[in-house]
Formats: structure tokens, sequence, C-alpha cells
């Protein structure tokens, strides 16, 4: 950590933000990809597919080139729900950190330099659903950055942000392959409160799930 510095977001950061947030999206594609493949749903449409095929041509070569397009077109499936889930992450959020992140009192966006460079990223703002408490948001680091401790300084940033600003809990949500990330936050003392899958077609299909984790903290308002 010594040759890295955390600081708040500024405004010529934007693309440096969207390509850290992009590299670690795409890292999570194969991940995705063998979830799918442990599917039962999916499990049972190959071998479907390929034991009709079968019977029928009573050859090997269509059934296995038919089970080959399916497979690549599965795969092709996972990346366009990773474009599509980037787009949208820009749109929400991404394209405009300044306005979303840094003018409220009780949020911010905090970006990992080195050299110039970008390498790591978080920020928190108020959960929708849960009034006490902050949600961590865009947690990512540069690969050749993992291993030195700039994950747990930036979720330690944000607790302690949290807990400032008289919150009651930091509350966090990642998906079923993210296991790293798991293991960093159960690390870190959040608690896995509730799994979810997300209300898609596509994710309902896949299983894909969501976790729910929290991080409790002691109080430390004002008057408290």
């Amino acid at each position: 950590m010594a040759a890295v510095q955390i600081r708040k977001y500024r405004d010529d950061d934007g693309e440096m933000v969207k390509e850290l947030f992009l590299l670690g999206m795409s890292e999570h594609v194969p991940s995705s990809f063998v979830h799918l493949l442990k599917q039962p749903l999916t499990q049972m449409v190959l071998m479907c597919t390929f034991c009709a095929l079968l019977t029928s041509s009573k050859s090997f070569l269509l059934p296995i080139l038919t089970v080959t397009l399916l497979l690549a077109a599965a795969r092709q499936l996972v990346v366009y729900q990773f474009k599509s889930y980037i787009e949208t992450s820009y749109k929400q959020d991404l394209n405009t950190i300044g306005e979303t992140y840094m003018k409220g009192e009780d949020s911010c966006f905090w970006v990992v330099e080195n050299e110039g460079q970008v390498v790591g990223m978080v920020a928190c703002l108020p959960n929708e659903n849960v009034p006490d408490c902050l949600e961590l948001k865009r947690l990512s680091v540069r690969r050749s950055h993992r291993g030195r401790g700039v994950a747990k300084a930036l979720c330690r940033r944000v607790a302690d942000f949290t807990r400032e600003r008289g919150y009651a809990a930091v509350l966090l949500y990642t998906s079923v392959v993210q296991t790293d990330a798991q293991k960093l936050y159960e690390h870190m003392g959040y608690k896995k409160v509730r799994e979810f899958v997300i209300p898609d077609i596509v994710a309902k299909l896949l299983n894909f799930s969501l976790f729910e984790y929290r991080l409790d903290l002691q109080k430390d308002k004002k008057g408290n």
C-alpha cells in the first residue's frame, strides 16, 4: 500500500474508472459460463439434443456439431448479459459519478492511484431499501495490484465513512460467481444475510443468484 494513494474521485478519472470496471466485469465471463454448464436445465438440453440427433441421424458428427454450436451460443448469451449489465451500469452511475456520489453528504466515490493510473475504486451511498445503511458499490482492483491489501483498505474506507456518518451498517451485493469477492467480504467481517435470483428471465433460467452481505458497525453519531 505504500506505493498507492486512496483519494476522492475527480472528473478526469472517469474514463479510467470505466475501463477498470469493464476489465473487472469481463473477468467473470468464464466463471459464469461454467456456472451455466453446471445447471441441470443446461445439461438436460444438451443431453436430450445429443441423444435425439444421434438416434435420428445414426451419426456422431451431427450431434457433436450441434452441441458445440449450442455451447458457443450459450457462451455468447453470457457475454451478452455482461455487456448489457456494463452498459446499464454506465448509464446508471458510472457516466455521472460526480452527480451520483460526490454531491451528497452521505455518499462518496474513491479511487486508488498508482503512478497516475487508477488501479482500484469503491463507492458508497444510502441504500434505497434500508434507510439506516450505506451500500458499498463498484469495488474493483486491477489484477496487477491484487494481493497488496488494496481491496481491504477500500473496504475499511467505506466502513469508516459509514461509521462517521452515523449509519448502522454497510450493505453490499455480489454474485454467485464472484467467489474471491465473497471470501474478501467474509474476511472483513461481513455476514451473508440473503440470497436471491435477479428478476430477469435469463437470470432465472441460469439460476444466477445474488448474495446480500451486511457489516454491522458501532455507531459514532454525535449525540448518541
